[in-house]
């Protein structure tokens, strides 16, 4: 009788100890979070110093540090358009201290581009918030005899080689805008990638390249300069700061445009928690007067929004772009 109530005493304890360790679990996972961050955040930016993203999300990081009272380390990690930077979040632990920022080419170009993705672009990222988006600049060198796009068509036609055009990387905006230009113009153009934008926009500049699509930030000092021309955007609407500029509809080629954005994703399963405290210091950093005063003048706009808003940014041009990456005909094995 007495071994038997000793049985059930035993069963008893270890059903209060399981609920106890159960209710604890929670606990121990929320005051993890609450404390978050406790250490350096590591955030990886998929091209080398100097490009339009590297500066910008230096001046975002910047500002997040000092609010966070954390680091945020840079760093530049390009390969593959962005799928090596992808692989190392997906691959990460979802504890909020390595992050991406993805683009249109990491998140909605490659699931279409690249024939054997290792990475679901939705499933395997949890998002936090779009960051800036543009339109890319079409930019000759100084010595080009084409002041504007229907001369640069020309230009090529007259050329049995056709033209050199240099882009940020297989599988980017700049590569595929000239795979729809050269479709749609009629002009033999040959493709060199660079891994970047710098070294394309220094190439361009000698004239080793014959025209080149960056954002123009990236282009900026050389274009101030005089060293590159501007002929046209790629997008539907002229920009205030640089109102002369013809869109490439208006030049004649509807076909040859696209929005480029950048955003902030986590690895997939990073909890609520954290993903909340991020998007709330990093579109409180993007809404502040010197990002402002940074960015927009660059003919980029600055997008922070929710979560959700990435989401369905991304879902949507995965459809959208997917359809420019079929008419283009670029693919990679």
């Amino acid at each position: 009788m007495i071994a038997g109530v000793k049985q059930v005493a035993r069963v008893q304890a270890a059903l209060i100890y399981g609920t106890l360790a159960l209710t604890a679990a929670p606990i121990v996972a929320f005051a993890q979070t609450d404390a978050y961050p406790s250490r350096p955040v590591t955030l990886i930016v998929p091209f080398p110093p100097g490009g339009s993203s590297d500066i910008v999300m230096r001046l975002v990081g910047r500002r997040v540090s000092e609010s966070i009272k954390q680091t945020i380390v840079i760093e530049n990690r390009p390969g593959g358009a962005g799928n090596v930077a992808a692989m190392a979040i997906k691959n990460a632990p979802p504890d909020g201290y390595l992050l991406m920022m993805g683009h249109a080419g990491t998140h909605a170009i490659n699931p279409s581009l690249y024939a054997d993705l290792k990475f679901d672009p939705i499933k395997d990222f949890a998002p936090i918030t779009a960051l800036i988006s543009f339109n890319n600049i079409l930019v000759v060198p100084q010595s080009s005899p084409a002041r504007s796009v229907a001369e640069l068509v020309a230009y090529g036609k007259s050329k049995p080689e056709g033209l050199n055009y240099g882009s940020q990387g297989v599988g980017t905006s700049g590569h595929l805008l000239g795979e729809l230009f050269a479709h749609h113009a009629g002009v033999k153009l040959t493709h060199v990638p660079y891994r970047g934008i710098a070294p394309a926009v220094t190439d361009t500049v000698a004239g080793r390249m014959d025209m080149l699509f960056s954002s123009y930030l990236s282009a900026a000092g050389n274009i101030e300069s005089g060293k590159l021309r501007m002929l046209a955007i790629a997008g539907t609407q002229r920009h205030p700061r640089i109102p002369d500029i013809v869109t490439m509809p208006e030049a004649g080629f509807p076909e040859v445009q696209m929005q480029q954005w950048f955003g902030l994703f986590a690895p997939a399963n990073t909890p609520a928690p954290i993903i909340a405290k991020l998007n709330e210091e990093f579109v409180k950093a993007l809404q502040s007067d010197e990002l402002k005063n940074r960015v927009l003048p660059q003919v980029a706009s600055l997008i922070p929004g929710t979560p959700e808003d990435l989401s369905q940014l991304v879902a949507r041009d995965i459809v959208r772009l997917g359809k420019v990456v079929r008419e283009s005909g670029a693919r990679v094995q």
